[in-house]
Protein backbone atom coordinates (compact mmCIF):
# COMPACT_ATOMS: atom_id res chain seq x y z
CA UNK A 1 0.00 0.00 0.00
CA UNK A 2 2.90 2.38 0.80
CA UNK A 3 4.46 1.67 -2.57
CA UNK A 4 1.16 2.44 -4.30
CA UNK A 5 0.81 5.79 -2.53
CA UNK A 6 4.41 6.78 -3.33
CA UNK A 7 3.97 5.87 -6.99
CA UNK A 8 0.70 7.81 -7.22
CA UNK A 9 2.28 10.87 -5.64
CA UNK A 10 5.22 10.78 -8.04
CA UNK A 11 2.91 10.54 -11.02
CA UNK A 12 0.76 13.44 -9.79
CA UNK A 13 3.87 15.61 -9.66
CA UNK A 14 4.89 14.73 -13.22
CA UNK A 15 3.74 16.38 -16.43
CA UNK A 16 5.16 14.22 -19.16
CA UNK A 17 5.16 13.60 -22.97
CA UNK A 18 6.03 10.84 -25.39
CA UNK A 19 6.81 10.60 -29.07
CA UNK A 20 5.23 7.55 -30.58
CA UNK A 21 4.45 5.45 -33.54
CA UNK A 22 2.78 8.66 -34.61
CA UNK A 23 4.97 11.77 -34.62
CA UNK A 24 4.42 13.96 -31.55
CA UNK A 25 2.98 17.31 -32.68
CA UNK A 26 5.31 20.25 -32.15
CA UNK A 27 2.41 22.53 -31.31
CA UNK A 28 -0.75 21.91 -29.36
CA UNK A 29 -4.03 22.27 -31.20
CA UNK A 30 -5.55 23.89 -28.09
CA UNK A 31 -5.55 27.63 -27.58
CA UNK A 32 -3.82 29.53 -24.80
CA UNK A 33 -5.74 30.09 -21.58
CA UNK A 34 -6.26 33.56 -20.19
CA UNK A 35 -8.62 36.42 -19.50
CA UNK A 36 -8.91 37.34 -23.18
CA UNK A 37 -10.27 33.93 -24.14
CA UNK A 38 -12.82 34.06 -21.31
CA UNK A 39 -14.07 37.42 -22.56
CA UNK A 40 -14.80 35.77 -25.90
CA UNK A 41 -17.21 33.19 -24.50
CA UNK A 42 -20.34 33.42 -26.62
CA UNK A 43 -23.98 32.74 -25.87
CA UNK A 44 -25.96 30.43 -28.08
CA UNK A 45 -29.65 29.79 -27.68
CA UNK A 46 -30.39 26.06 -27.42
CA UNK A 47 -31.82 24.79 -30.68
CA UNK A 48 -35.62 24.78 -30.54
CA UNK A 49 -35.46 26.26 -27.04
CA UNK A 50 -38.15 28.76 -27.94
CA UNK A 51 -40.63 25.94 -28.44
CA UNK A 52 -39.59 23.91 -25.44
CA UNK A 53 -42.49 25.15 -23.35
CA UNK A 54 -44.94 23.85 -25.94
CA UNK A 55 -43.53 20.35 -26.00
CA UNK A 56 -46.64 18.92 -24.42
CA UNK A 57 -48.93 20.61 -26.97
CA UNK A 58 -49.69 19.52 -30.48
CA UNK A 59 -46.95 20.72 -32.77
CA UNK A 60 -44.67 21.67 -29.82
CA UNK A 61 -40.95 20.83 -30.10
CA UNK A 62 -38.73 19.98 -27.13
CA UNK A 63 -35.32 21.62 -26.92
CA UNK A 64 -32.53 19.38 -28.13
CA UNK A 65 -30.49 17.73 -25.41
CA UNK A 66 -26.79 18.50 -25.13
CA UNK A 67 -26.04 15.00 -26.37
CA UNK A 68 -27.93 15.73 -29.57
CA UNK A 69 -26.62 19.23 -30.14
CA UNK A 70 -22.98 18.28 -29.43
CA UNK A 71 -23.14 15.00 -31.35
CA UNK A 72 -21.99 12.98 -28.33
CA UNK A 73 -22.42 9.19 -28.52
CA UNK A 74 -23.49 6.95 -25.66
CA UNK A 75 -20.12 5.20 -25.77
CA UNK A 76 -16.74 6.01 -27.29
CA UNK A 77 -14.04 3.47 -28.13
CA UNK A 78 -10.57 3.92 -29.60
CA UNK A 79 -6.97 2.83 -29.07
CA UNK A 80 -3.72 4.60 -29.98
CA UNK A 81 -0.14 3.41 -29.56
CA UNK A 82 3.05 5.47 -29.38
CA UNK A 83 6.81 4.99 -28.95
CA UNK A 84 6.87 1.45 -30.30
CA UNK A 85 3.99 0.48 -28.01
CA UNK A 86 5.49 1.82 -24.80
CA UNK A 87 2.57 4.22 -24.43
CA UNK A 88 -0.95 3.02 -25.17
CA UNK A 89 -4.10 5.12 -24.81
CA UNK A 90 -7.03 2.71 -24.65
CA UNK A 91 -10.42 4.44 -24.50
CA UNK A 92 -13.51 2.31 -23.93
CA UNK A 93 -15.77 4.73 -22.13
CA UNK A 94 -19.33 5.56 -21.28
CA UNK A 95 -20.08 9.15 -22.33
CA UNK A 96 -22.09 10.93 -19.61
CA UNK A 97 -23.83 14.29 -20.13
CA UNK A 98 -26.31 16.18 -17.94
CA UNK A 99 -29.93 15.99 -19.07
CA UNK A 100 -30.20 19.66 -20.00
CA UNK A 101 -30.26 21.57 -23.25
CA UNK A 102 -27.61 24.15 -22.37
CA UNK A 103 -25.08 25.24 -19.75
CA UNK A 104 -23.94 28.61 -18.40
CA UNK A 105 -20.83 30.07 -16.82
CA UNK A 106 -21.04 31.49 -13.29
CA UNK A 107 -18.97 33.86 -11.21
CA UNK A 108 -17.67 32.10 -8.10
CA UNK A 109 -15.73 33.22 -5.03
CA UNK A 110 -14.37 31.76 -1.83
CA UNK A 111 -16.95 32.00 0.94
CA UNK A 112 -16.02 34.61 3.54
CA UNK A 113 -14.48 32.96 6.60
CA UNK A 114 -15.64 34.60 9.82
CA UNK A 115 -17.27 33.74 13.15
CA UNK A 116 -20.66 33.51 11.47
CA UNK A 117 -19.38 30.71 9.20
CA UNK A 118 -17.74 28.88 12.11
CA UNK A 119 -21.03 29.07 14.04
CA UNK A 120 -22.84 27.76 10.96
CA UNK A 121 -20.66 24.63 10.86
CA UNK A 122 -20.97 24.12 14.60
CA UNK A 123 -24.77 24.40 14.56
CA UNK A 124 -25.10 22.07 11.56
CA UNK A 125 -23.05 19.25 13.08
CA UNK A 126 -23.00 19.80 16.85
CA UNK A 127 -26.04 21.83 17.88
CA UNK A 128 -26.57 21.43 21.64
CA UNK A 129 -23.37 19.41 22.15
CA UNK A 130 -20.52 20.38 24.48
CA UNK A 131 -17.27 21.37 22.78
CA UNK A 132 -13.93 21.15 24.60
CA UNK A 133 -10.42 22.43 23.92
CA UNK A 134 -8.46 19.67 22.19
CA UNK A 135 -5.16 20.44 23.96
CA UNK A 136 -6.42 19.55 27.42
CA UNK A 137 -8.92 16.92 26.30
CA UNK A 138 -6.32 14.80 24.49
CA UNK A 139 -3.55 15.14 27.06
CA UNK A 140 -2.19 11.74 28.05
CA UNK A 141 -2.91 10.53 31.56
CA UNK A 142 -0.75 8.23 33.65
CA UNK A 143 -2.91 5.36 32.40
CA UNK A 144 -2.25 6.29 28.75
CA UNK A 145 1.51 6.37 29.27
CA UNK A 146 1.45 3.05 31.11
CA UNK A 147 -0.53 1.47 28.27
CA UNK A 148 2.03 2.72 25.74
CA UNK A 149 4.95 1.45 27.83
CA UNK A 150 3.30 -1.96 28.11
CA UNK A 151 2.79 -2.13 24.33
CA UNK A 152 6.38 -1.13 23.58
CA UNK A 153 7.81 -3.64 26.05
CA UNK A 154 5.63 -6.33 24.51
CA UNK A 155 7.03 -5.50 21.04
CA UNK A 156 10.57 -5.63 22.42
CA UNK A 157 10.00 -8.97 24.14
CA UNK A 158 8.78 -10.39 20.82
CA UNK A 159 11.96 -9.14 19.13
CA UNK A 160 10.11 -6.44 17.17
CA UNK A 161 12.32 -3.37 17.60
CA UNK A 162 10.77 -1.50 14.66
CA UNK A 163 7.01 -1.96 15.21
CA UNK A 164 6.05 1.03 13.03
CA UNK A 165 8.44 0.17 10.19
CA UNK A 166 10.46 3.39 10.24
CA UNK A 167 13.32 1.48 8.59
CA UNK A 168 17.09 1.90 8.85
CA UNK A 169 19.56 4.66 8.00
CA UNK A 170 22.56 4.36 5.66
CA UNK A 171 24.55 2.73 8.47
CA UNK A 172 21.94 0.06 9.09
CA UNK A 173 20.78 1.62 12.35
CA UNK A 174 17.08 1.75 13.16
CA UNK A 175 15.50 5.20 12.95
CA UNK A 176 13.09 4.27 15.72
CA UNK A 177 14.71 3.81 19.15
CA UNK A 178 12.24 1.78 21.16
CA UNK A 179 14.27 2.00 24.39
CA UNK A 180 14.49 5.79 24.14
CA UNK A 181 10.72 5.97 23.64
CA UNK A 182 10.06 3.81 26.69
CA UNK A 183 12.36 6.07 28.74
CA UNK A 184 10.53 9.20 27.53
CA UNK A 185 7.17 7.67 28.41
CA UNK A 186 8.36 6.78 31.91
CA UNK A 187 9.61 10.33 32.47
CA UNK A 188 6.43 11.97 31.10
CA UNK A 189 4.23 9.67 33.20
CA UNK A 190 5.64 11.18 36.41
CA UNK A 191 3.99 14.56 35.75
CA UNK A 192 0.97 13.34 33.79
CA UNK A 193 -2.52 13.93 35.28
CA UNK A 194 -4.55 11.07 36.68
CA UNK A 195 -7.51 12.00 34.51
CA UNK A 196 -8.36 14.25 31.56
CA UNK A 197 -9.02 17.89 32.37
CA UNK A 198 -11.85 19.17 30.15
CA UNK A 199 -12.01 22.85 29.22
CA UNK A 200 -15.28 23.82 27.55
CA UNK A 201 -14.88 26.37 24.71
CA UNK A 202 -16.85 28.05 21.96
CA UNK A 203 -15.48 27.12 18.49
CA UNK A 204 -13.64 30.21 17.24
CA UNK A 205 -10.28 31.45 16.06
CA UNK A 206 -7.97 33.11 18.59
CA UNK A 207 -8.20 30.59 21.45
CA UNK A 208 -5.14 30.43 23.70
CA UNK A 209 -3.41 27.16 24.53
CA UNK A 210 -0.91 25.92 27.10
CA UNK A 211 1.44 22.98 26.68
CA UNK A 212 3.81 21.44 29.21
CA UNK A 213 4.50 22.34 32.81
CA UNK A 214 7.04 24.34 34.80
CA UNK A 215 10.13 25.29 32.80
CA UNK A 216 8.74 23.31 29.83
CA UNK A 217 5.49 25.27 29.69
CA UNK A 218 4.64 26.93 26.37
CA UNK A 219 1.70 29.11 25.44
CA UNK A 220 0.26 30.33 22.18
CA UNK A 221 -2.82 31.43 20.27
CA UNK A 222 -4.45 29.61 17.34
CA UNK A 223 -5.08 32.75 15.29
CA UNK A 224 -6.38 31.02 12.16
CA UNK A 225 -7.45 27.58 13.36
CA UNK A 226 -9.63 25.80 15.89
CA UNK A 227 -8.98 22.41 17.49
CA UNK A 228 -11.71 20.92 19.61
CA UNK A 229 -13.31 17.72 20.88
CA UNK A 230 -17.09 17.30 20.96
CA UNK A 231 -19.09 14.91 23.13
CA UNK A 232 -22.29 13.82 21.40
CA UNK A 233 -24.91 11.15 21.95
CA UNK A 234 -23.28 9.24 19.06
CA UNK A 235 -19.71 9.36 20.38
CA UNK A 236 -16.76 11.73 20.73
CA UNK A 237 -15.54 13.65 17.67
CA UNK A 238 -12.51 15.78 16.92
CA UNK A 239 -13.51 19.09 15.31
CA UNK A 240 -10.88 21.02 13.35
CA UNK A 241 -11.12 24.21 11.32
CA UNK A 242 -7.98 25.35 9.49
CA UNK A 243 -7.55 28.64 7.66
CA UNK A 244 -3.79 29.13 7.85
CA UNK A 245 -3.43 28.76 4.08
CA UNK A 246 -6.12 31.26 3.11
CA UNK A 247 -8.13 31.33 0.94
CA UNK A 248 -8.09 27.55 1.49
CA UNK A 249 -10.40 26.53 4.34
CA UNK A 250 -10.62 23.01 5.76
CA UNK A 251 -13.17 21.63 8.19
CA UNK A 252 -12.60 18.08 9.40
CA UNK A 253 -14.74 16.08 11.81
CA UNK A 254 -13.52 12.63 12.87
CA UNK A 255 -15.07 10.13 15.25
CA UNK A 256 -12.75 8.91 18.00
CA UNK A 257 -12.25 5.18 17.90
CA UNK A 258 -11.77 2.84 20.85
CA UNK A 259 -10.76 -0.23 18.83
CA UNK A 260 -7.19 0.86 17.99
CA UNK A 261 -4.92 -0.84 20.52
CA UNK A 262 -1.77 1.14 19.67
CA UNK A 263 -2.18 4.90 19.23
CA UNK A 264 1.10 5.08 17.25
CA UNK A 265 -0.01 2.48 14.73
CA UNK A 266 -0.89 3.68 11.22
CA UNK A 267 -4.65 3.88 10.69
CA UNK A 268 -6.65 5.23 7.77
CA UNK A 269 -9.94 5.04 5.93
CA UNK A 270 -9.22 3.50 2.52
CA UNK A 271 -11.48 4.08 -0.49
CA UNK A 272 -12.72 0.96 -2.22
CA UNK A 273 -11.74 2.05 -5.74
CA UNK A 274 -8.05 1.46 -4.96
CA UNK A 275 -8.77 -2.13 -3.95
CA UNK A 276 -11.41 -3.00 -6.55
CA UNK A 277 -9.42 -1.83 -9.59
CA UNK A 278 -5.96 -3.10 -8.55
CA UNK A 279 -4.96 -6.25 -10.44
CA UNK A 280 -1.23 -6.67 -9.83
CA UNK A 281 0.02 -9.66 -7.83
CA UNK A 282 1.74 -7.41 -5.27
CA UNK A 283 -1.16 -4.96 -4.92
CA UNK A 284 -3.88 -4.99 -2.30
CA UNK A 285 -7.16 -6.22 -3.77
CA UNK A 286 -10.56 -6.94 -2.27
CA UNK A 287 -13.83 -8.07 -3.79
CA UNK A 288 -17.01 -6.01 -3.69
CA UNK A 289 -18.77 -8.82 -1.82
CA UNK A 290 -16.17 -8.66 0.96
CA UNK A 291 -16.49 -4.88 1.25
CA UNK A 292 -20.27 -5.12 1.48
CA UNK A 293 -19.92 -7.63 4.29
CA UNK A 294 -17.42 -5.46 6.16
CA UNK A 295 -19.64 -2.38 5.83
CA UNK A 296 -22.35 -3.97 8.02
CA UNK A 297 -24.85 -1.26 7.01
CA UNK A 298 -26.99 -0.84 3.91
CA UNK A 299 -26.03 1.71 1.28
CA UNK A 300 -29.48 3.32 1.56
CA UNK A 301 -29.23 3.80 5.32
CA UNK A 302 -25.69 5.14 5.06
CA UNK A 303 -26.64 7.61 2.33
CA UNK A 304 -29.63 8.82 4.34
CA UNK A 305 -27.38 9.55 7.33
CA UNK A 306 -24.85 11.42 5.15
CA UNK A 307 -27.55 13.48 3.42
CA UNK A 308 -29.22 14.44 6.69
CA UNK A 309 -25.90 15.74 8.02
CA UNK A 310 -25.00 17.77 4.92
CA UNK A 311 -28.53 19.07 4.31
CA UNK A 312 -28.29 20.94 7.61
CA UNK A 313 -25.74 23.24 5.96
CA UNK A 314 -28.40 24.37 3.49
CA UNK A 315 -25.97 24.70 0.58
CA UNK A 316 -27.73 22.57 -2.05
CA UNK A 317 -25.00 19.94 -2.10
CA UNK A 318 -26.16 16.60 -3.44
CA UNK A 319 -24.60 13.14 -3.41
CA UNK A 320 -22.49 12.93 -6.57
CA UNK A 321 -21.16 9.43 -6.07
CA UNK A 322 -20.26 6.83 -3.48
CA UNK A 323 -17.63 4.25 -2.73
CA UNK A 324 -16.85 1.63 -0.13
CA UNK A 325 -14.74 2.74 2.83
CA UNK A 326 -12.53 0.49 4.96
CA UNK A 327 -10.82 1.48 8.20
CA UNK A 328 -7.47 -0.30 8.12
CA UNK A 329 -4.63 -0.41 10.63
CA UNK A 330 -1.02 -1.51 10.61
CA UNK A 331 1.77 -1.56 8.04
CA UNK A 332 0.72 -4.69 6.16
CA UNK A 333 -1.64 -3.24 3.58
CA UNK A 334 -5.40 -3.61 3.51
CA UNK A 335 -7.03 -7.03 3.83
CA UNK A 336 -9.68 -8.67 5.98
CA UNK A 337 -7.18 -9.12 8.82
CA UNK A 338 -6.19 -5.45 8.95
CA UNK A 339 -9.69 -3.94 8.54
CA UNK A 340 -11.32 -2.85 11.80
CA UNK A 341 -14.45 -1.33 10.30
CA UNK A 342 -16.27 -0.77 7.04
CA UNK A 343 -18.76 1.69 5.62
CA UNK A 344 -19.37 4.01 2.69
CA UNK A 345 -17.74 7.13 1.27
CA UNK A 346 -20.08 9.78 -0.14
CA UNK A 347 -18.87 12.58 -2.39
CA UNK A 348 -21.15 15.62 -2.43
CA UNK A 349 -21.19 18.23 -5.19
CA UNK A 350 -22.86 21.54 -5.87
CA UNK A 351 -25.63 21.44 -8.51
CA UNK A 352 -26.21 24.44 -10.80
CA UNK A 353 -29.40 24.44 -12.85
CA UNK A 354 -29.51 20.66 -12.82
CA UNK A 355 -25.81 20.20 -13.64
CA UNK A 356 -23.39 19.01 -10.93
CA UNK A 357 -19.83 20.17 -10.43
CA UNK A 358 -17.81 17.13 -11.51
CA UNK A 359 -16.07 15.33 -8.64
CA UNK A 360 -12.50 14.16 -9.18
CA UNK A 361 -9.84 12.91 -6.78
CA UNK A 362 -7.73 16.02 -7.50
CA UNK A 363 -7.78 18.72 -4.85
CA UNK A 364 -6.52 21.49 -7.16
CA UNK A 365 -4.66 24.43 -5.68
CA UNK A 366 -1.20 23.13 -6.56
CA UNK A 367 1.82 25.24 -7.50
CA UNK A 368 3.57 25.07 -10.85
CA UNK A 369 6.96 24.84 -9.10
CA UNK A 370 8.49 25.14 -5.65
CA UNK A 371 9.67 28.69 -6.34
CA UNK A 372 6.18 29.96 -7.09
CA UNK A 373 5.00 32.96 -5.06
CA UNK A 374 1.37 32.60 -6.13
CA UNK A 375 -1.39 31.92 -3.60
CA UNK A 376 -3.24 28.71 -4.56
CA UNK A 377 -6.96 28.04 -4.16
CA UNK A 378 -8.13 24.45 -3.99
CA UNK A 379 -11.50 23.09 -5.13
CA UNK A 380 -14.68 22.96 -3.10
CA UNK A 381 -15.06 19.46 -1.65
CA UNK A 382 -17.44 17.67 0.67
CA UNK A 383 -16.91 14.03 1.67
CA UNK A 384 -18.65 11.97 4.32
CA UNK A 385 -17.87 8.49 5.65
CA UNK A 386 -20.70 6.55 7.32
CA UNK A 387 -20.35 3.27 9.21
CA UNK A 388 -22.76 1.05 11.11
CA UNK A 389 -22.51 3.34 14.16
CA UNK A 390 -23.08 6.59 12.32
CA UNK A 391 -20.97 9.38 10.84
CA UNK A 392 -17.28 8.48 10.98
CA UNK A 393 -15.72 11.41 9.16
CA UNK A 394 -16.70 14.65 7.43
CA UNK A 395 -14.27 16.72 5.38
CA UNK A 396 -15.31 20.03 3.84
CA UNK A 397 -12.95 22.26 1.90
CA UNK A 398 -13.30 25.71 0.39
CA UNK A 399 -17.08 26.24 0.13
CA UNK A 400 -17.95 28.56 -2.77
CA UNK A 401 -20.15 31.61 -2.97
CA UNK A 402 -21.75 31.25 -6.41
CA UNK A 403 -22.60 34.55 -8.05
CA UNK A 404 -24.46 35.58 -11.16
CA UNK A 405 -24.49 33.92 -14.54
CA UNK A 406 -21.69 35.38 -16.67
CA UNK A 407 -22.53 33.79 -20.03
CA UNK A 408 -25.98 32.30 -20.50
CA UNK A 409 -26.39 29.29 -22.80
CA UNK A 410 -22.67 29.37 -23.50
CA UNK A 411 -21.60 27.99 -26.88
CA UNK A 412 -19.85 24.61 -26.54
CA UNK A 413 -17.50 22.79 -28.88
CA UNK A 414 -18.86 19.65 -30.51
CA UNK A 415 -17.85 16.24 -29.19
CA UNK A 416 -15.66 15.29 -32.17
CA UNK A 417 -13.53 18.42 -31.69
CA UNK A 418 -13.11 17.64 -27.98
CA UNK A 419 -12.05 14.07 -28.74
CA UNK A 420 -9.38 15.24 -31.18
CA UNK A 421 -7.92 17.49 -28.48
CA UNK A 422 -8.09 14.68 -25.91
CA UNK A 423 -6.32 12.14 -28.09
CA UNK A 424 -3.53 14.51 -29.09
CA UNK A 425 -2.99 15.95 -25.61
CA UNK A 426 -2.94 12.53 -23.92
CA UNK A 427 0.09 11.86 -26.11
CA UNK A 428 1.69 15.27 -25.60
CA UNK A 429 1.25 15.40 -21.82
CA UNK A 430 2.77 11.94 -21.38
CA UNK A 431 5.72 12.57 -23.68
CA UNK A 432 8.70 11.66 -21.49
CA UNK A 433 7.18 8.79 -19.50
CA UNK A 434 9.55 6.55 -21.47
CA UNK A 435 12.47 8.14 -19.61
CA UNK A 436 11.58 6.28 -16.41
CA UNK A 437 8.93 3.71 -17.37
CA UNK A 438 9.20 0.66 -19.59
CA UNK A 439 5.56 0.66 -20.59
CA UNK A 440 2.29 2.38 -19.71
CA UNK A 441 -1.27 1.64 -20.83
CA UNK A 442 -4.06 4.07 -19.96
CA UNK A 443 -7.60 2.69 -19.60
CA UNK A 444 -10.14 5.49 -19.97
CA UNK A 445 -13.51 4.20 -18.78
CA UNK A 446 -15.73 7.26 -18.36
CA UNK A 447 -16.09 10.60 -20.18
CA UNK A 448 -18.13 13.21 -18.29
CA UNK A 449 -19.44 16.69 -19.10
CA UNK A 450 -20.02 18.83 -16.01
CA UNK A 451 -18.88 21.98 -14.26
CA UNK A 452 -15.48 22.87 -12.86
CA UNK A 453 -14.09 26.02 -11.29
CA UNK A 454 -11.14 27.77 -12.94
CA UNK A 455 -9.26 30.86 -11.75
CA UNK A 456 -6.22 33.00 -12.51
CA UNK A 457 -3.87 33.00 -9.48
CA UNK A 458 -1.75 35.74 -11.04
CA UNK A 459 -4.74 38.10 -10.76
CA UNK A 460 -6.94 36.94 -7.90
CA UNK A 461 -6.75 33.88 -5.67
CA UNK A 462 -10.27 33.82 -4.29
CA UNK A 463 -12.54 34.49 -7.28
CA UNK A 464 -13.02 32.50 -10.45
CA UNK A 465 -15.44 31.13 -12.98
CA UNK A 466 -17.55 27.97 -13.10
CA UNK A 467 -17.31 26.58 -16.64
CA UNK A 468 -18.43 23.42 -18.49
CA UNK A 469 -15.61 20.87 -18.84
CA UNK A 470 -15.05 17.38 -20.17
CA UNK A 471 -13.24 14.93 -17.84
CA UNK A 472 -11.69 11.61 -18.89
CA UNK A 473 -11.60 9.11 -16.01
CA UNK A 474 -9.68 5.86 -15.75
CA UNK A 475 -6.63 4.00 -14.55
CA UNK A 476 -3.41 2.66 -16.01
CA UNK A 477 -1.01 -0.26 -16.05
CA UNK A 478 2.66 0.66 -15.60
CA UNK A 479 5.86 -1.35 -15.79
CA UNK A 480 9.07 0.01 -14.26
CA UNK A 481 12.37 -1.49 -13.12
CA UNK A 482 10.76 -1.95 -9.70
CA UNK A 483 7.82 -4.02 -10.90
CA UNK A 484 4.41 -3.92 -12.55
CA UNK A 485 1.23 -2.31 -11.23
CA UNK A 486 -2.18 -2.63 -12.85
CA UNK A 487 -5.36 -0.61 -12.45
CA UNK A 488 -8.27 -1.13 -14.82
CA UNK A 489 -9.89 2.22 -13.99
CA UNK A 490 -13.44 0.86 -13.73
CA UNK A 491 -14.18 2.71 -10.47
CA UNK A 492 -11.68 5.54 -10.83
CA UNK A 493 -12.30 9.11 -9.69
CA UNK A 494 -9.06 10.37 -11.20
CA UNK A 495 -9.38 12.42 -14.37
CA UNK A 496 -6.40 12.12 -16.70
CA UNK A 497 -7.54 14.94 -18.95
CA UNK A 498 -9.81 17.92 -18.35
CA UNK A 499 -10.82 20.05 -21.33
CA UNK A 500 -12.73 23.32 -21.24
CA UNK A 501 -15.89 22.51 -23.22
CA UNK A 502 -16.14 26.10 -24.48
CA UNK A 503 -12.74 26.78 -26.03
CA UNK A 504 -10.86 23.47 -25.86
CA UNK A 505 -8.14 24.64 -23.47
CA UNK A 506 -6.64 21.93 -21.27
CA UNK A 507 -7.16 22.44 -17.53
CA UNK A 508 -4.59 21.07 -15.11
CA UNK A 509 -6.65 19.46 -12.37
CA UNK A 510 -3.75 19.55 -9.93
CA UNK A 511 -3.38 23.33 -10.36
CA UNK A 512 -7.08 24.13 -10.72
CA UNK A 513 -6.80 26.18 -13.92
Amino acid sequence: MKRKYILAAAICLSICALAGCQETPKESIVREKGADSIKNYQSEEPEDAGNAGDAGNAGGTAAKSLRESLGAPEHYKNQESYEDGRLVIETDAEVILPEVSSMNTYAVAAKEVNQELIDHFTKAFFEGDKVYHMYSYTQWTKEDYQKDITNLKKYKAEGNLDPYEYGKDENGELYYDIDAQIARDEEEMKSAPDEVVKEEVKPAFGIEWVSGKGSEEQTGVDKDSFWGMVETSHGVYSYQISYGLAPDLKVKITKRRDDVQDSREFTSWIEGEYLLDAEGADQDHMSEETMQKLADISLADAQKAAEEAIDRLGWDWKVYGWDYALFSHGENGTNEDTVLDGGYYFHFARVLDGVPVTFTSSYGGGLEDMDSTLTPWSYERCEVIVGDDGIQEVEIMNPYEVGEVQTEHVKLMDFDSIIKIYEQMMEVTNADMADFEKQRTFHIRKIVLGYSRIYDPTTDSDTGLMVPVWDFFGGFDVETDEGYDKNNGEHATRSFMTINAIDGTVIDRELGY
